[in-house]
């Protein structure tokens, strides 16, 4: 009778396991296909207005669907590798919002010897530029120190945008991957004033 209570005991932690495994990965499907449609949008766009730079977005293209079909699928990267990816993202809304929106992006990386989970941190990028209004600025501040990650997202918002049930699955599907990957490792904060500010903390020690 124990040995069959250790193995139904090992069999059901098996199955939580699985089961965790089935949900990060159905969340992280959600994120992957907008990433990678925006960022093809602006290589298309460039390609009939400055077809000499398009050669370099596609390589930015290329770098980023490595990242997304291959290196996120561990559970944790390198840092370095997902700070590249975020860059890349930047670089190709700097283009997009060209004119329309001001993106400010600064970041402060003591270390890129950590590791952390892959494609949390765009759910923020892109939410700041899908729910921003016209003519406003984006604030992004992403900060490393002694093993403590910091981003922090403010920018201008419609609020009836900020009510809708993409903008709700963003940010609940963030909150899903944090408490399945950081419980207790973590902290997030959402303020709504006059600016929609978003304050992630982590702990990749």
């Amino acid at each position: 009778m124990l040995f069959r209570f250790l193995n139904e005991q090992e069999n059901l932690e098996n199955m939580k396991i699985q089961h965790t495994e089935m949900e990060l990965k159905f969340l992280k499907s959600q994120i992957n296909p907008h990433v990678l449609f925006n960022n093809l949008n602006t290589i298309y766009s460039y390609s009939i207005e400055k077809p000499e730079e398009t050669p370099e977005l596609i390589l930015m293209l290329s770098d980023n669907l490595k990242h997304v079909l291959y290196e996120s699928n561990s559970e944790r990267i390198p840092l370095e590798k997902e700070l590249q990816f975020l860059d890349n993202y930047i670089k190709f809304q700097q283009i997009r919002t060209e004119g329309v929106k001001q993106i400010h992006y600064r970041r402060s990386i003591d270390e890129t010897q950590y590791e952390i989970a892959p494609l949390l941190l765009i759910t923020i990028f892109e939410n700041a530029f899908k729910h921003s209004t016209l003519n406003s600025d984006i604030n992004i501040n992403l900060v490393v120190q002694n093993g403590k990650l910091e981003c922090i997202c403010e920018n201008d918002f419609d609020n009836a945008n900020v009510t809708t049930d993409e903008f709700k699955i963003g940010l609940r599907n963030l909150d899903k991957r944090l408490h399945l990957l950081y419980k207790d490792k973590h902290a997030i904060l959402l303020t709504k004033n006059s600016t929609f500010k978003v304050v992630l903390k982590l702990d990749l020690s």
